[in-house]
């Protein structure tokens, strides 16, 4: 058991018989007779969906081990995406509606390390940056003073905003969290 003031990213607990990862937690401490909050935004591992939550500070909540076990992506059948232990061979399944909309980043022999609880597998923790080709996109334009984006597709079939100057063949950065262009990936395009 541990205060909810402790909470912090990346570990699991049960709160009303719901198991949840903790994505991100703020503690804010109170004044005077007021007790401090520690606000969290959580995620159900059952059922994939998020929910921010304030605790009181002094709240026991219970912490639930994750073990992380580095895992290789194979396939995707149907809703779920299948993981092997590249060192024991074991398989498992995981619904693709856990991951979100991270499951489209998901590419065959992709390492990642997937989080298990009570033997059970319950989420995955992707990278936070992916290099990923631009396989579509318009023409670029080489405007200065021209801030606007376009679309453009990804080798994943993901579609992002990019700025103008990416073209077709250039391989961009992208933010895995928010599924978002962070710059062009070095070594491609110009100097």
């Amino acid at each position: 058991m541990i205060p909810a003031s402790q909470l912090r990213a990346g570990m699991a607990i049960r709160h009303e018989g719901q198991l949840y990862k903790v994505i991100s937690a703020e503690y804010h401490p109170g004044q005077g007779k007021m007790g401090g909050v520690t606000h969290a935004h959580l995620q159900n591992l059952e059922t994939g969906a998020y929910w921010d939550h304030g605790f009181r500070s002094d709240l026991k909540l219970e912490d639930v081990p994750l073990d992380k076990v580095p895992m290789e992506f194979l396939y995707r059948d149907g809703e779920l995406c299948v993981f092997m232990n590249p060192e024991t061979f074991e398989q498992v399944e995981i619904p693709a509606g856990k991951l979100g909309k991270q499951a489209a980043l998901l590419r065959e022999q992709m390492r990642v390390a997937v989080e298990f609880t009570d033997g059970k597998p319950v989420s995955v923790q992707f990278p936070d940056v992916l290099e990923l080709a631009v396989v579509d996109t318009a023409p670029p334009a080489h405007n200065p003073q021209d801030s606007t984006w376009k679309e453009a597709t990804l080798e994943n079939g993901l579609l992002v905003m990019v700025p103008q100057f990416i073209k077709t063949g250039d391989v961009i950065r992208l933010d895995v969290e928010k599924l978002q262009y962070m710059d062009r990936a070095k070594g491609t395009g110009k100097p």
